[in-house]
């Protein structure tokens, strides 16, 4: 073979031949899709922990699920991981006509620009700025992406004020429900709303709103597992300990992370 990546679709092939593996055989699209999405994270935790050799390999397994996904193809005829290969590489190309043509640019600004304004030529069938947003994206990413799509339309605060004011008006209208006593549903929708306005606040900010909640979450896991050890160090179980105790050492957790 002459690139790994050549070894790497042969594998598969072998795997997925008459000859191969019973399991390998059997998988469809449908059945691996939620392999891909868990090893996206996955990759995720190693960036976040800048661990080298668990990024290599959580992108191998990423890498495995593209592989996987074009050999099922090309079993029914359909494209091959060639195609796909050839896809990304004359997308690159044609997106960066100041790399690979004569075009001429300022900055990294104006590469963004260009590169929307290629890719809204490609995608002309497109009706509305808010197409080709995937419903199944994270929520708070989605949200992110379905905000920025609509700024650059105009469709959006110049500065920060109206964007903590909304905040605000959202946390009323949540309040007001409860305590009004609100269905369930209703309840939700304005929780919603106040999200979706701090994903708002996050992204004029330049903070991407799911990696901010990502590490808060992180730092939630690490702060109550030291509530845990201190509590069991100390020889009791953690439901026989008052709220007040477990704050204390939920205090000093804080402090190691």
């Amino acid at each position: 073979m002459s690139t790994e990546f050549d070894r790497l679709v042969s594998i598969v092939a072998k795997l997925r031949a008459p000859d191969g593996c019973p399991w390998d055989r059997e998988q469809t699209h449908r059945s691996i899709v939620d392999g891909l999405l868990d090893e996206a994270y996955e990759f995720l935790e190693a960036l976040d922990e800048c661990d080298d050799g668990m990024m290599r390999e959580e992108l191998g397994d990423i890498l495995l699920q593209v592989v996987f996904h074009a050999q099922i193809a090309s079993e029914e005829k359909r494209f091959t991981a060639e195609d796909v290969a050839k896809e990304i590489s004359d997308k690159l190309i044609r997106r960066h006509p100041h790399v690979f043509g004569d075009d001429v640019v300022s900055g990294s600004g104006e590469v963004v620009r260009n590169w929307e304004a290629i890719k809204k030529t490609e995608k002309a069938e497109r009706e509305s700025a808010l197409d080709g947003i995937p419903p199944k994206l994270p929520a708070l990413f989605r949200a992110e992406k379905l905000q920025k799509r609509a700024a650059r339309t105009g469709f959006d605060w110049k500065e920060i004020g109206p964007v903590l004011d909304k905040v605000e008006e959202e946390f009323r209208e949540f309040r007001e429900a409860l305590d009004k006593g609100e269905s369930p549903e209703r309840v939700a929708s304005e929780l919603g709303d106040i999200m979706f306005s701090l994903v708002n606040v996050a992204r004029h900010h330049g903070i991407c709103a799911e990696d901010a909640l990502r590490m808060s979450c992180n730092s939630f896991d690490k702060r109550f597992r030291h509530v845990e050890n201190s509590i069991k160090e100390s020889g009791r179980e953690i439901k026989n300990v008052s709220l007040e105790e477990m704050d204390k050492y939920w205090n000093e957790g804080k402090t190691l992370s």
